[in-house]
């Protein structure tokens, strides 16, 4: 468990003195007005705020970001005024924790309801300050890696509610550890029996399908340096919740849809890609044309 000094240590690398002071300062201030209260787990309040911070200090926000993830449900769970936080920390960080706490207190009547609502929501509150947004991102985060505490109705609407709303929004940011981090999350709170039987699934394949995307990409860095062409290849195996969703909406088995694979060519120019383009149709052309000539098609 994280410690404020974890925090500190953290964040000052890359903040000045004063900020950090500033950051100590709201750490003493959230946990004297969360004083008594306690998470399900038993955890005093202030470890879940800390954590939010720690997970935002992570991505090198500013010092603002963090003073309002260290803050941000002071206005919500106790009796401080948004005034009191603008005359402490400034009109800044009052107006992200006002913002926080307005979108967790949205409710809705159905799901439907709530995907429409709360991305209007949150598109209104990305347009006066993302920095909202990526708070109450984080705080999401450290909720889903806690969620082990509820009970499993509880569970499974949080967990729901992560995938259906959490997910695309950090997708459409381009937040991608957080979004695989709140699938994968999500995914196992959701429906833990899927999840575990996949898992065994992927481990179980995972060495074969490792060997093949290495060839893969070996084969595509050997065909672009004959043609002289600089290019950062990446390639991935698809994850446990990206190939469930394919074997959900298709109807497909493990068997079907685990044969995907993922690769990034990165090239300086259009007209480069599209050369790319016309290697690898090539390249594939060429390997199955052999592969079924030799009877291995």
């Amino acid at each position: 468990m994280h410690q404020i000094n974890d925090l500190v240590r953290q964040v000052s690398s890359y903040l000045t003195p004063y900020q950090v002071e500033k950051i100590k300062q709201a750490y003493s201030f959230g946990a004297r007005v969360h004083e008594g209260q306690h998470r399900v787990s038993g955890e005093p309040y202030i470890y879940h705020p800390l954590e939010v911070a720690h997970i935002l200090a992570d991505m090198h926000m500013d010092h603002q970001t963090l003073i309002a993830a260290l803050l941000h449900d002071v206005i919500e769970d106790t009796a401080t005024a948004k005034q009191e936080i603008s005359r402490k920390f400034g009109k800044s960080v009052a107006e992200l924790v006002d913002g926080v706490s307005k979108l967790t207190q949205i409710t809705f009547d159905s799901v439907a309801e709530a995907q429409a609502q709360n991305f209007r929501k949150m598109l209104m509150a990305m347009s006066n300050d993302i920095r909202v947004i990526l708070v109450k991102l984080a705080d999401r985060l450290h909720n889903m890696r806690t969620v082990a505490v509820f009970r499993p109705d509880k569970r499974r609407r949080i967990a729901r509610e992560t995938l259906e709303i959490y997910v695309p929004i950090a997708q459409r940011l381009g937040l991608n550890s957080i979004r695989l981090e709140l699938e994968e999350l999500g995914f196992s709170s959701l429906y833990p029996m899927r999840h575990r039987i996949m898992t065994e699934q992927v481990t179980k394949a995972r060495g074969h399908r490792k060997e093949i995307i290495d060839k893969i990409r070996n084969s595509l860095r050997r065909r672009l340096r004959q043609e002289k062409i600089p290019a950062q290849i990446v390639g991935r195996e698809k994850h446990l919740y990206g190939i469930y969703q394919k074997m959900r909406d298709n109807g497909l088995s493990f068997n079907e849809v685990y044969d995907v694979y993922a690769f990034r060519i990165i090239v300086d120019t259009v007209d480069v890609c599209y050369r790319v383009y016309g290697i690898i149709w090539t390249l594939w052309r060429t390997h199955r044309s052999t592969d079924s000539n030799t009877g291995n098609g």
